[in-house]
């Protein structure tokens, strides 16, 4: 009997990064102008900004159906297989929800659904860490405890960029959006118990970025022997500078990136760049 993992497209594997890992992933869907692709698999992150940059209306993005987790669960429970699903936060889409109809509808009492409560960096770092108890020999009840546990003290910290695409997506006003791009206003994001919230603002991406680091501090420290990603959107460009910063405050064994998919991306817009991780306590 095996542990299989599963996760969804907001995590932000790549298909060869997911592969390597033994771990499959269920695609959200993304639409522009009526058109609905598959994210990670009909469109992936450099298609999505190019079509992001040239599009007026903001796309949108809507959950698997419980059908698209049904044929991973009747595998594993043909299999005889525990099966862990880790899903983008239950506050931020219907995923979650799809899920459990999905093993309502397969009957079948080894499947093990764990709500992450984040997204896109904060949802990678919580599966690696279900891969990484798993290869220490964790069984599936001992895995979804610990993530259970684990998932509250997941961090995610991000600068916007630009302030465009809040704009478009009615989550700032016209005018606060002129008054914040005249100021070069960067705001800051934070993923807390579910949900996407503005954490603070500064004047510039260089504040931000140290502004980034009180927070961090203010948080709790990070356990940088757990997983830990540092993710960009769009093209990495803004990247060396915020590295730089971290590891100025906090060295890091080593820098892991991650492209930031369509969940966020449609938000933050490019340019935007973030870390997430487990603080200590």
């Amino acid at each position: 009997m095996a542990i299989r993992i599963l996760t969804d497209s907001t995590s932000d594997f790549t298909p060869e990064e997911a592969k390597q890992a033994g771990i499959a992933l269920v695609p959200l869907h993304v639409i522009f102008d009526q058109e609905e692709y598959l994210d990670g698999v009909t469109l992936n992150k450099e298609e999505f900004y190019q079509k992001l940059e040239s599009t007026e209306l903001l796309p949108q993005t809507s959950q698997p159906s419980p059908n698209e987790f049904l044929s991973h669960f009747e595998d594993a429970k043909e299999a005889g297989d525990d099966l862990i699903v880790i899903t983008v936060s239950s506050k931020l889409s219907g995923t979650c929800q799809s899920a459990l109809l999905a093993k309502d509808i397969c009957e079948y009492n080894r499947i093990y659904i764990v709500d992450s409560l984040s997204v896109t960096l904060g949802l990678k770092c919580l599966t690696q860490y279900a891969l990484f108890l798993k290869e220490a020999g964790k069984n599936a009840e001992q895995i979804v405890a610990s993530l259970e546990e684990a998932k509250h003290r997941l961090k995610l910290f991000a600068v916007v960029d630009t302030l465009k695409y809040l704009k478009k997506g009615g989550r700032l006003s016209g005018t606060a959006a002129l008054a914040g791009t005249l100021l070069n206003i960067k705001p800051i994001i934070k993923v807390e118990e579910g949900l996407v919230i503005m954490a603070a603002k500064s004047r510039g991406r260089n504040n931000a970025y140290g502004k980034i680091i009180e927070l961090m501090t203010e948080e709790g420290a990070p356990d940088f022997s757990l997983p830990y990603q540092i993710g960009y959107t769009g093209v990495p460009d803004t990247l060396d500078a915020f590295c730089n910063t971290i590891q100025s405050s906090f060295p890091l064994p080593f820098t892991p990136l991650t492209g930031i998919g369509c969940t966020v991306g449609v938000h933050a817009g490019p340019g935007a760049c973030g870390i997430a991780y487990f603080s200590k306590q």
